[in-house]
């Protein structure tokens, strides 16, 4: 009988054999995660120290940004080794742990996308009740549930996936490992992994979207019933950015799922998940900043705070 463990490491082709492009690639996704890991990692320190940003809204979006830490630095920092290093090996453990960890985070961003939905909709629909509804309490458990929903649907995939045999190749065509590459490469009757994938996928898109879109629907029915023009623009500026944020990542996704087939499409499939991965965890916190007025008080005001540090710093170690 063969065994799924006889192969103990994969190989990940990454994106090209060109050493100029992957000079090119290194550097754009070195800048890319940086820009991801400051922009991210401010908003976090941002609404965890200001008074002002501790709102449902926010609270999201704190969460919503450690999970675009999370994503880009399970993906990228890996890919970025192996061009640096030339070593694509990586092991059996590796590989699965790196796609277990991606597919939860991938499947709580798309919930806490359709949560923050909601946040918006209460926000607009039921402003009057949205301290209420929208607790402290009941926003935990939200974020909970986000984590709780993404683990109960990948689990059941992640198994099927894991007992995979691996005979004659171990090669596969990405530069992380993924369930549809694996799937090539397996010598094991993929029917049911693959059906599960689909599933999965679709299962998560489609709650989160329906959320979405019946959110979005009552939300602009009501802001269309607002008698002012100057309160019709402030309530579309709430909604702004979450709306650029939700079409980027459905987009992505939906073109992903789309073109999965013939070897063109599998080569602009791995660059457009390359860029989801890169480019979305860095524009996010620009997307959410830059037409928001609070953030960016909160940031000059902490801007502020700077340059007494080393002075009180400095008169401590006076004393």
């Amino acid at each position: 009988m063969r065994n799924h463990t006889a192969i103990t490491t994969f190989i990940l082709l990454g994106l090209t054999e060109d050493p100029y492009l992957q000079v090119m690639i290194l550097i754009f996704l070195l800048i890319t995660y940086m820009l991801s890991i400051c922009g991210n990692l401010t908003i976090i320190i941002l609404i965890w120290a200001d008074s002002h940003l501790k709102t449902p809204m926010y609270f999201f979006l704190q969460n919503f940004s450690f999970l675009e830490i999370s994503f880009t630095t399970a993906c990228i920092p890996r890919f970025m080794y192996s061009i640096s290093t030339g070593d694509r090996t990586i092991t059996y453990a590796a590989c699965f742990i790196q796609l277990f960890v991606i597919d939860i985070f991938v499947a709580s961003e798309f919930f806490l996308l359709a949560i923050m939905s909601y946040d918006r909709y209460v926000a607009i629909c039921k402003p009057l009740h949205y301290v209420t509804i929208m607790s402290l309490r009941v926003c935990k458990t939200m974020v909970i549930c986000c984590w709780v929903m993404a683990f109960c649907i990948i689990l059941p995939l992640f198994c099927l996936i894991v007992t995979l045999e691996f005979c004659d190749s171990n090669v596969i065509n990405h530069f992380v490992c993924d369930e549809l590459p694996l799937l090539e490469i397996s010598c094991s009757d993929t029917w049911l992994p693959e059906r599960m994938v689909i599933a999965c996928a679709v299962l998560i898109f489609i709650i989160t979207l329906v959320c979405v879109i019946f959110s979005y629907i009552d939300i602009l029915k009501t802001i269309l019933k607002f008698p002012s023009a100057q309160q019709r623009k402030k309530a579309f500026s709430t909604c702004s950015s979450h709306m650029i944020v939700v079409s980027i990542s459905y987009g992505s996704c939906i073109f992903i799922y789309l073109k999965t087939s013939g070897k063109e499409d599998v080569e602009i499939n791995k660059s457009v998940s390359l860029l989801v991965a890169s480019v979305s965890p860095m524009l996010n916190p620009f997307i959410y900043t830059l037409r928001n007025n609070q953030v960016k008080q909160a940031f000059i005001d902490l801007i502020k705070k700077i340059p007494f540090l080393p002075k009180c710093a400095y008169l401590h170690k006076s004393r």
